[in-house]
């Protein structure tokens, strides 16, 4: 996807560009702002296929902005990588509850943040192009990776592209224990960086949209990893 078009929401002017002496030797289109306010504005107008978001912006910071920008019909599915300078594990727990993709710390390596988009990309097209995906049920549980659609008991789950691709994932594996590692292999792509903790997170937030009975179909199997049990 050479013509993909990258969102940075970034207030530092040296960031700003670095970013785009780094990025756009990809041929990526780049749209730049300074405040999430004004990224929150041109998604309203323009379509983009990533986006980069800082945490300390002015006006209002970047967890509010990602929430915002989750809660826009169209722009849901979009891969947020945040990039910051807060890289405590409660801040990278909150972005990833809110629907980031990604956390990258500054200061970081250029071409590590480009693999990274790279990644994020690749998996967009992906899900776009694989057209031999169906449908699945199990109990009340019903996903339709086509679509995009998941329900419980005919209850709308509203799930980040994330969480839909981790219950993707499970329903159609069903009975079958996966280690943290090949869960993210599964769903992110081999080598990529992010920790188990950071799948707890996910699985967790998961469950939580599920609900009670059915955030229970998705087992913790101690020491090794988790399973999604087939409802009797």
């Amino acid at each position: 996807m050479n013509k993909a078009v990258i969102l940075i929401i970034e207030d530092d002017p040296q960031i700003q560009e670095l970013l785009f002496l780094a990025l756009a030797k990809e041929g990526w289109k780049l749209l730049q702002v300074t405040t999430g306010e004004e990224g929150l504005k041109v998604l309203k107008n323009k379509k983009a296929d990533c986006i980069l978001l800082d945490i300390m912006l002015p006006g209002t910071d970047g967890f509010s902005i990602l929430k915002k920008i989750k809660d826009i019909e169209q722009c849901r599915n979009i891969p947020v990588i945040m990039t910051t300078a807060k890289g405590e594990d409660a801040d990278i727990i909150t972005g990833l509850e809110l629907g980031a993709d990604d956390y990258v710390v500054k200061p970081y390596s250029p071409k590590v943040l480009i693999a990274r988009i790279r990644a994020a990309l690749r998996r967009q097209e992906e899900s776009v192009k694989d057209k031999s995906v169906t449908s699945w049920q199990q109990g009340e549980l019903k996903l339709d990776a086509a679509r995009h659609t998941a329900y419980y008991g005919g209850r709308h789950l509203d799930l980040f592209a994330t969480e839909f691709a981790l219950l993707k994932h499970f329903i159609s594996n069903p009975e079958i224990v996966f280690s943290r590692s090949q869960i993210i292999k599964a769903i992110k792509g081999p080598d990529y960086p992010v920790t188990d903790r950071s799948v707890d997170v996910q699985i967790l937030g998961l469950r939580k949209k599920l609900g009670k009975k059915a955030g229970d179909m998705i087992e913790t199997v101690r020491g090794v990893g988790y399973r999604f049990k087939v409802s009797e």
